[in-house]
């Protein structure tokens, strides 16, 4: 299994429309911070979640979220 990438060190701030949503775990993804399928052959797989309502979410770029596929802020603690 292959570690995720660290796509940006910043959350993805986003509004999405109620429904559900493939939020990108390895990192690979050109549609950040949604999966496109780049996942495959990583042994990571993308994670599915839904919202009941439109809104404006904070969605994690480094991949090492404790709340995924929410930001937590871990990105903060990324080495430089």
């Amino acid at each position: 299994m292959d570690n995720p990438i660290v796509a940006q060190r910043s959350p993805y701030v986003i509004e999405l429309a109620a429904g559900d949503h493939w939020w990108c775990a390895c990192g690979r993804s050109a549609t950040q911070p949604f999966c496109d399928g780049s996942h495959k052959g990583t042994g990571i797989t993308p994670m599915k979640f839904s919202i009941d309502k439109t809104e404006k979410l904070r969605l994690c770029g480094c991949k090492g979220s404790g709340n995924k596929p929410f930001c937590d802020g871990a990105h903060k603690q990324l080495a430089e």
